[in-house]
């Protein structure tokens, strides 16, 4: 029986504790994501791109960028784009083609973005095409001045 129990052996020793943190991991995911990011940023723009108008009072308008909101461009020459689905339209369809996508939508606001050197007749023309559509929601997209002044003082 005395040949059973054995004298406790020696158990070998853990390693000591690493408390350094290892950053490489997370340097190589974090570049990746910025990749993804820089990829995929310019497709997130809903329509035809164009320079805003720019303006001191702006308001958000966080509908307007809605995978479903009715979206027209006007491009500096006078073209006229439609979204969804970004497709040149004249100025004669439009307002057929926003009565087909008003049917069932409880958001009757169409949103507007012309390009800043865009004729003013070109946007009137689309105004106008968009009442006889029996649109009277109206959205104007502009973009926000960046003002060194008002920044400075917090306003």
């Amino acid at each position: 029986m005395a040949d059973l129990v054995k004298a406790p052996s020696r158990l070998p020793k853990a390693p000591p504790v690493v408390s350094d943190i290892n950053v490489t991991p997370m340097v190589d995911v974090m570049l990746v994501l910025l990749i993804i990011f820089m990829v995929i940023t310019p497709m997130l723009s809903k329509g035809q791109t164009v320079n805003l108008v720019k303006t001191h009072n702006d308001i958000k308008m966080q509908e307007a960028d809605k995978e479903d909101a009715i979206l027209i461009a006007i491009t500096r020459d006078g073209k006229d784009f439609i979204s969804p689905g970004n497709a040149l339209i004249q100025p004669d369809q439009l307002a057929g083609k926003v009565k087909d996508l008003q049917q069932n939508r409880s958001d009757k606001t169409v949103y507007i973005k012309a390009d800043a050197r865009a004729r003013f007749a070109s946007v009137t023309d689309v105004i106008d095409n968009l009442r006889t559509a029996g649109v009277d929601q109206l959205g104007l997209i502009t973009e926000a001045i960046q003002d060194k002044n008002r920044k400075s003082l917090g306003l």
